[in-house]
């Protein structure tokens, strides 16, 4: 038979074991029920997360997880400074999971990876749509401009700025494009390469404003007497045309030297940066007139600036015409004698009074300086007209011996 004491005894040990037996699917029910509401983070995949602390070296961020995710070393570095001095406890951030479990047991977390990540999602989707970006610009290199994008640096290539703001820069190194920082700039995507971590925007896709709306703009602003530095885009015998702010204006080819030419090729080449002054603006036609010799000092008026209207010069005929003769004063300063002032008398061609090579006394009778022209007398040599400024001419030039003896 079976003692009492034991039977009892058997029957406390199968209540022990459905008590152990009960706590344990208790414990795993208590847990189950703990977790049923977190999701377990997976590598790569993007968060929503709500900064839990903030310290010099790490932020925590709860993540719906059974731990807290950790923003720390270099992560921490990467976040720009005034971006992190913003960020504030219970605020609401995208964080990327780096490693969801590390050595320690951490969710490893990045906040800059994050953004860059859905950076790269709003550009693709920026370059499906067509849709324009209004940026500024941050930068620049020799190739062209850089603006930022959700968070990306985007390159726009010289090919791809616009003509206008093109024509506002000078030379061919880097910093031609520095004074453009910070200005306002509207571009479109028109490539997303995100392994390459390419992203190429245009202006020009932005503001497809045509050569010639462009020209009529350029028109309307333009005032006569403003100077400009253009670039030489093309050049032709009767000229050259210069660039100005997008539009093509002409350089005459008595407009571009004081100095005689035959071709605007002597001293003019596609590409070179040059100072023009706007001479004229027909808005009807749209012509801009240039001149490149109104902003240089005329040499001739220089030259010319010790002679007085009545004074008598030597000069050496160096050319007949049928309206007169020429003759060289100094150097390549030269004056006419009209037929009517070579003599008293009626004469039916120069050679009758004058020939090439006679070095005479001439009186000067006009000067001309608009039209760079001197006139000449032959005639009025010793006219009774000019004797009191002969007289004091050469009382001046007596003086002047005295003086130098």
């Amino acid at each position: 038979m079976i003692d009492v004491q034991d039977a009892l005894n058997g029957q406390g040990g199968r209540e022990d074991q459905f008590q152990v037996e009960n706590n344990h699917e208790t414990m795993e029910s208590l847990m189950r029920s703990e977790t049923a509401g977190l999701e377990f983070p997976s590598q790569g995949e993007i968060r929503k997360g709500v900064i839990a602390s903030i310290s010099p070296t790490q932020i925590l961020v709860s993540v719906g997880s059974k731990s807290e995710g950790v923003i720390t070393g270099r992560e921490l570095e990467q976040i720009p400074t005034s971006e992190r001095e913003s960020l504030t406890v219970g605020q609401e951030i995208p964080v990327y999971v780096l490693d969801p479990e590390d050595k320690n047991g951490n969710i490893v977390l990045s906040y800059v990876r994050a953004r860059e990540a859905m950076g790269w999602e709003l550009v693709e989707a920026m370059q499906a749509s067509g849709e324009t970006f209004e940026g500024k610009i941050e930068g620049y290199n020799k190739g062209g401009l850089i603006v930022l994008v959700h968070g990306l640096r985007g390159f726009i290539p010289a090919s791809q700025i616009s003509m206008s703001r093109r024509n506002q820069v000078q030379g061919d190194t880097p910093d031609r494009w520095a004074k453009m920082i910070g200005e306002p700039i509207s571009v479109r995507v028109i490539e997303v390469d995100r392994a390459r971590r390419r992203l190429i925007l245009s202006e020009r896709a932005a503001n497809p404003e045509t050569r010639q709306s462009l020209k009529e703009r350029v028109i309307e602003e333009l005032q006569e007497g403003q100077v400009y530095t253009g670039r030489v885009t093309s050049v032709a015998e009767f000229g050259a045309f210069v660039n100005v702010n997008g539009a093509d204006g002409l350089v005459h080819l008595s407009e571009i030297s004081w100095e005689r030419i035959q071709h605007p090729g002597e001293v003019l080449s596609v590409g070179q940066e040059v100072k023009v002054k706007v001479i004229s603006v027909d808005k009807e036609k749209k012509r801009i007139g240039l001149s490149i010799r109104a902003l240089q000092g005329d040499p001739w008026q220089q030259k010319v600036e010790h002679f007085k209207v009545g004074q008598l010069v030597e000069g050496t005929i160096t050319r007949l015409t049928k309206f007169g003769a020429f003759a060289r004063l100094e150097g390549d300063i030269e004056g006419l004698i009209h037929i009517s002032e070579l003599s008293e008398n009626r004469i039916n061609h120069p050679k009758e009074a004058v020939k090439e090579g006679d070095v005479l006394t001439l009186r000067v009778i006009r000067i001309d300086a608009d039209q760079r022209r001197i006139g000449l007398s032959l005639r009025k040599v010793d006219s009774g007209a000019y004797a009191d400024l002969d007289m004091k001419a050469l009382a001046a030039e007596l003086s002047k011996d005295d003086e130098e003896e």
